[in-house]
């Protein structure tokens, strides 16, 4: 008997280290994804190379790069879809190999080309989604509504797919994606092919999902298509991380910011008072009462800045910074990385 147990002990112990623990299950962590040492290959070809990557609860992460830089198939990794060669991958807590359901519960994918039921209508495609994640029947309809009403897609529920504008298909797409209630959305080249006035619907789309608590990877070498959500950005190129700021932080590092102050009934008066103050340099008139300058203050520091203007009675009407673009920031982290490319090698 005691050796038939021993027997029985040895067989199933490899499926008791592979259930999630306690401390897995938690969610306690601050971090949705953790990527450590991460390669992968495609048919013995290098693809990914030492990926190392930490995305906070809440964050919406701009993953931009070239195109064939590895956003895509870093974004399989994660969601599980592909397995690397070595390395770990965890999403709120689960490790993507040992644990693959357990993710793809806590995950979405939306992958740059999805497909869609163009006979069913939206309802449809959105109630047989439901059923390949087994959502309870008695809460099924519901949970459509209320998915149809985040996406903004409630008059459209009876339309069938085929019929719906590139916009509202991805409406649809992420509509499907986020049914099962995922905590993490992974959305691959979301906004490609959209009309400008489709961007926009989508970029508000977006900033519904992070009021409401999403953690989102948004995949694109469209940067202005970013601009308006993303929370930090995740440089690559050549299968590798250049660079992950958070972008309150880069911007914080810009030296040379531009300043505009307006100032009501404008005098070289007003110009030479300006000039006066350290906290200011290249002073010069705009056009009408604006006056431009550069900064490299802090947010305190032009707080008090105004103060001390206003103190000598300088009728200020417009005092605002303008922030460096996403753009801009990217091809600052590009050039950077180029250099340090061309030096190591």
């Amino acid at each position: 008997m005691f050796f038939r147990r021993l027997f029985l002990v040895r067989r199933i112990l490899p499926f008791i280290r592979k259930l999630p623990t306690m401390e897995q299950g938690k969610g306690c962590c601050k971090v949705m994804i953790t990527v450590k040492n991460m390669n992968f290959e495609y048919s013995g070809t290098p693809v990914l190379h030492d990926i190392d990557l930490h995305v906070q609860k809440g964050a919406v992460t701009a993953m931009v790069g070239p195109n064939g830089a590895g956003k895509t198939t870093l974004l399989r990794c994660i969601s599980g879809l592909e397995m690397p060669v070595s390395g770990t991958v965890t999403v709120d807590g689960f490790d993507v190999i040992e644990h693959p359901r357990a993710v793809h519960m806590r995950t979405g994918y939306l992958s740059d080309f999805f497909g869609l039921y163009n006979d069913l209508t939206v309802r449809q495609n959105l109630i047989y989604m439901a059923w390949c994640h087994k959502l309870n029947p008695e809460t099924l309809e519901l949970r459509v509504l209320t998915v149809a009403e985040q996406v903004g897609l409630v008059e459209r529920l009876d339309q069938r797919a085929g019929e719906l504008s590139r916009g509202y298909r991805q409406r649809l797409g992420i509509g499907m994606t986020i049914l099962h209630e995922p905590k993490l959305l992974l959305l691959d080249e979301p906004a490609s092919g959209m009309d400008p006035e489709s961007r926009i619907g989508f970029s508000d789309l977006i900033l519904t999902l992070r009021e409401e608590g999403y953690t989102m990877v948004v995949s694109s070498h469209i940067l202005a298509e970013l601009e308006d959500y993303c929370t930090d950005m995740l440089v690559m190129r050549d299968g590798r991380i250049v660079e992950h700021v958070y972008l309150s932080e880069h911007l914080s590092r810009d030296k040379n910011k531009l300043l505009m102050i307006g100032i009501t009934g404008l005098s070289e008066k007003h110009i030479k008072t300006l000039k006066e103050d350290k906290a200011i340099s290249d002073v010069k008139k705009g056009g009408g009462d604006i006056v431009m300058c550069r900064t490299a203050a802090s947010p305190e520091e032009l707080n008090r800045l105004l103060k001390r203007l206003l103190q000598k009675k300088l009728p200020v009407y417009q005092f605002a910074v303008q922030q460096k673009s996403l753009q801009k920031a990217y091809m600052e982290l590009a050039e950077t990385a180029g250099l340090q490319k061309k030096r190591g090698g």
